[in-house]
């Protein structure tokens, strides 16, 4: 998450439960309605699954334990309060303890289409529902103990794994290329950008690719990697990553298909 953030989680009480305002509800209903219209034909069978078995309520945003409750009975995880920053050792430990990290705070309405920080929204409309899938969940897991056990380098590299399946991945189905990242599925512009533009690159999912391949967070994804099914993600999970990543070392970064970043200048 980006440093020097605005946002900060919204507490539990006592009894676990976190008290959210009006506006904040009301936000959460326009962002899931208007997200479920637009990915209709876009997502996978998977995601709509898991969305069936969470049944998210549209009117408020869920309580972490509504959540955790439904993971937990389907594949063993939960939903983890976090504040809005936490550290990759601390990422990593969760994800390995099966536990997916969610900061409880959700965007204002005057950033609504665009936040560049993972909101409430983002991690469970987004994340959750593939959660329920087994071969998801359990490479969601050993990527966790891969990373919490990997050198600060070699971390750098596992990040672009995650970033090309969890975040931003997308997979093919019976009705054709379909999205199973919850950085897209919980984007009203990444969601049609990632399958409707002709002039984005939809690459075949390669692992070594993948590690070789940079990518910025700030902008719409120039590329995209895609799945042939699912169970690749869980093979991938009980194959060499390491080995993988010495290797994407070895060869080198692909050149970026996007322009530098402009530094701000100081005033």
């Amino acid at each position: 998450m980006a440093k020097g953030t605005k946002y900060k989680a919204r507490p539990m009480d006592d009894k676990g439960f976190i008290h959210y305002t009006d506006t904040e509800h009301e936000t959460w209903h326009t962002l899931i309605t208007r997200q479920e219209k637009l990915i209709v034909d876009r997502a996978c069978p998977q995601y709509f699954e898991g969305l069936e078995k969470l049944n998210l309520p549209k009117d408020r945003i869920p309580q972490l334990e509504e959540v955790s409750s439904v993971l937990r009975k389907e594949t063993g995880w939960e939903v983890a309060w976090v504040p809005a920053l936490i550290n990759f050792d601390k990422f990593f430990a969760l994800l390995a303890d099966k536990k997916f990290p969610c900061a409880t705070f959700i965007r204002t309405p005057e950033e609504m289409d665009y936040l560049q920080e993972p909101d409430v929204f983002h991690e469970i409309f987004g994340h959750c529902a593939m959660l329920t899938n087994p071969y998801f969940a359990e490479f969601t897991e050993i990527y966790g103990k891969l990373g919490f056990a990997a050198s600060k380098q070699d971390r750098v590299f596992l990040a672009r794994l995650y970033w090309f399946t969890v975040e931003f991945g997308l997979m093919q189905s019976p009705q054709g290329t379909r999205i199973y990242g919850g950085g897209i599925l919980s984007s009203i512009g990444e969601t049609p950008h990632s399958l409707d533009n002709p002039d984005v690159i939809r690459k075949p999912f390669d692992p070594i690719d993948i590690l070789r391949t940079p990518y910025r967070i700030d902008i719409m994804q120039p590329q995209y990697f895609v799945l042939e099914d699912l169970k690749q993600l869980y093979e991938l999970a009980h194959a060499d990553v390491m080995a993988m990543v010495e290797e994407a070392k070895r060869l080198g970064l692909h050149e970026p298909l996007y322009p530098p970043k402009e530094e701000k200048l100081a005033s």
